[in-house]
Order: structure tokens, then C-alpha cells, then sequence
């Protein structure tokens, strides 16, 4: 018998919160893989969705000053939301750069980084089901950081390219910019993973 309340709804706020992101993330790459197409439209859709995380966060930390026993740390808790709220942050940015910046036609790095974070997106939302559901998510973890390292990869690619081959100076610091925040998004995915990862262990 409980004593004391164990809020369990913490965890409801995390999916919530890595489906917004899976959403932004497909709107993003769907965006980029059309060329372009809508993309003023697209960002638009993304700045909906970043502000309903922002509702969803403010909506974590009121509870955590509100209820005595957690189901983690508090520290992680925090920790976690204001993580999956820097993804959405960096996805926003990328989607308004690209219409900002009028990119056109967006390169094959860019989409290719698109798609990863997409799969970044749809990995978290696993990951957080796991995690509610009490089972095993490790394996989705490692699956977020091996997406992130093929970002870097092509992202290291894409701006030695760059440099060499583009002579214009505006575009080049146009596009990268593009692919500092995309990596800095996939950077913020692998912060949660690792994150849940630390969770686990210490919590196993």
C-alpha cells in the first residue's frame, strides 16, 4: 500500500514531448527532401509544435514543485525535459534558417541530415515508451548515437566540400549555419540518450 503519491505522469510528459519532436522532425525532412517545397509554410507547422513543448514543459516543472515522491530524480526529470525541449529548439531554428536563408536548391547533406534526425525523432519516442512501460531501451539509445555520429560524419564532409568548392561567401556561411544548428539537434537527441542511459543504470 502507498503512503505517499509516486506521480507517474512525469513519464506521459516525456512522450509527449518526443512525439512533438518526431513530429517536427518529419516535417523538417519531408521539407527537404521535396526541395524546399512549402518550406515557409513547413517552418510555421514546426513553430506550432515547439510551442505546445514549451506549454509541455512548463507544465513538468510545475508538477516537480508539486510532488514529493518522483518516479526518478527530480534532477532527472528536469534534466530530461529540458533536453527534449533544446531538440525542439534546434529543429525550429533549422526549419526557419532554411526558409530565411531562401535555400535553394537544398543539398543532398542537408536532407541526409533530415533523414537522421528524423530517425532520431521516432527513436525517442520509443525510447520514452520503454521507459514508461519499464522494459529495456538501451538498444534504442545506441541507435540514436550511432545516428548521431553519421551526422557528424556528413556534416564534416559536406563543409570541407563547401569550402572548397563554393565561391560564394554568403552561402557558404548561409548553409553553415544550416548545418551547425542540424548537427547541434542530433547533438541534443544524443544528450537524452545518454541521459537515459545514466537513468537506467542508475535506477536498474
Amino acid at each position: 500500500m502507498r503512503f505517499l503519491p509516486r506521480e507517474e505522469k512525469f513519464f506521459q510528459y516525456f512522450i509527449d514531448q518526443a512525439q512533438l519532436i518526431s513530429e517536427a522532425a518529419t516535417i523538417l525532412a519531408e521539407t527537404c527532401r521535396s526541395g524546399g517545397k512549402n518550406a515557409a509554410e513547413a517552418a510555421d507547422r514546426v513553430s506550432l509544435i515547439e510551442q505546445k513543448g514549451d506549454e509541455i514543459i512548463h507544465a513538468v516543472f510545475k508538477k516537480l514543485n508539486q510532488t514529493f515522491i518522483t518516479p526518478i530524480d527530480p534532477e532527472d526529470i528536469h534534466s530530461l525535459s529540458s533536453h527534449l525541449d533544446d531538440v525542439l529548439d534546434y529543429l525550429e531554428d533549422a526549419a526557419h534558417y532554411i526558409v530565411v536563408y531562401k535555400i535553394n536548391p537544398i543539398p543532398t547533406a542537408i536532407v541526409e541530415i533530415a533523414n537522421r534526425i528524423e530517425g532520431c525523432g521516432a527513436a525517442l519516442v520509443k525510447a520514452f515508451e520503454a521507459l514508461n512501460e519499464n522494459k529495456p531501451l538501451i538498444d534504442l539509445c545506441i541507435e540514436i548515437n550511432r545516428l548521431e555520429g553519421e551526422v557528424d560524419e556528413i556534416e564534416r564532409r559536406a563543409v570541407a566540400e563547401l569550402f572548397d568548392t563554393e565561391t560564394n561567401p554568403i552561402l557558404v556561411m548561409k548553409l553553415r549555419e544550416i548545418y551547425d544548428v542540424m548537427e547541434q539537434t542530433t547533438d541534443a537527441c544524443e544528450d537524452v540518450a545518454d541521459l537515459l542511459q545514466n537513468i537506467v543504470v542508475k535506477n536498474g
